[in-house]
This record gives C-alpha cells, structure tokens and sequence, in this order.
C-alpha cells in the first residue's frame, strides 16, 4: 500500500524548473530540476517541495525523515495540550426533594469547575407531565445559580418526555483551575 504524503520529495516533484533553497537557508535561485536534484545529492540530503502552488515551485534540500519526525513530534505536543471538554449528564425528576436537588447541584458544580459541559435533564413520567413549569423553574433556578461557574450554552427546551438544558463552563474559571 502506498504512503500518502502531503509534500513531494525528490524524483516525484514534476515541475521542470524550481527555486532551490540550500540547508542553511540561502536561496540558490532557479534551477532544471536535474540540476536541483544533483544539489541536493551533493549534500547528501533530499529536495523537498515546500511550495508548490508558486511559480516556479520552492523546493528546499533537508533530511526529510528529520523533518517529518519534527512534523509528528508537532502534531503530538499540539494534540497533549489541547483540552477535551466531555459532556456531563445529570438526571433529575419534577419533584426531586431539596437535600437531593442540592447534592446534584454540587455535581454539576464540579463538573463544571473540571471544565466540562454539563447536561441537565429533568425527566417527566405520567401525571407530571401535566407540569412542565416544574421543570422549567428548576432548571431556571440551576441556571441562576451556576451562573459564577457556567453559562447557558442550550435554553431549557421539552423534548418528549424531558427538559433539558446545557452549561459551558465560564472561561476564566477554565484558566483558573488549569494555572493551580
């Protein structure tokens, strides 16, 4: 199976002429590319075709297999810092009492201080769906209470059987937890 590479590299770049540029960075100007590639050999590295939408394309001569380990090496530092923020769910009914309703508002709280998104959902069964304002009022109260820790990504919105609502965490608490 063939490797897909993003970069032509000696004897595949197709143009007849390109501008060379030498390891140290000084340009040897426009040459055929015979000529570029006999460069290239005399320092016994490879010409790598860095842009090749230019006319004529910029071709430069490097050790191509240090360039696409410092590629990788980029690509993985860039990947280890970048967040990933997961969707936290949190169930609750209508007519979930206070002690209950202020131990899931403490988990929402947490997960909002992780940095996650949190999902609220008020479930309905039978008789209660004849109250969403229930629903609603709860939501709203945990909306105005996480206000310090999040923000209303998604309104409160009745889906079926279900309110449910979203918080992002608020960015400088994000920044703040990172930096202890």
């Amino acid at each position: 199976m063939p490797i897909v590479r993003d970069v032509r590299i000696n004897r595949e770049i197709r143009a007849k002429e390109v501008r060379v540029i030498d390891p140290e960075g000084k340009q040897l100007g426009v040459l055929p590319l015979g000529e570029a590639l006999r460069a290239a050999a005399n320092f016994d590295l490879d010409l790598v075709e860095v842009s090749p939408k230019s006319d004529p394309p910029v071709c430069r001569i490097m050790d191509y297999g240090k360039f696409k380990y410092q590629q990788s090496k980029k690509a993985h530092e860039a990947k280890k810092k970048q967040a990933i923020a997961h969707i936290k769910e949190v169930k609750m009914r209508p007519k979930t009492e206070e002690h209950d309703f202020q131990f899931k508002v403490r988990h929402i709280e947490r997960f909002l201080k992780e940095g996650n998104k949190t999902k609220i959902t008020v479930v309905f069964r039978g008789r209660e769906l004849a109250h969403p304002d229930f629903g609603r009022k709860m939501l709203d109260r945990i909306a105005e209470g996480m206000k310090e820790w999040g923000k209303v990504e998604q309104a409160p919105r009745f889906e079926g059987r279900n309110y449910t609502m979203v918080l992002a965490p608020v960015q400088s608490q994000k920044l703040a937890t990172h930096e202890a």
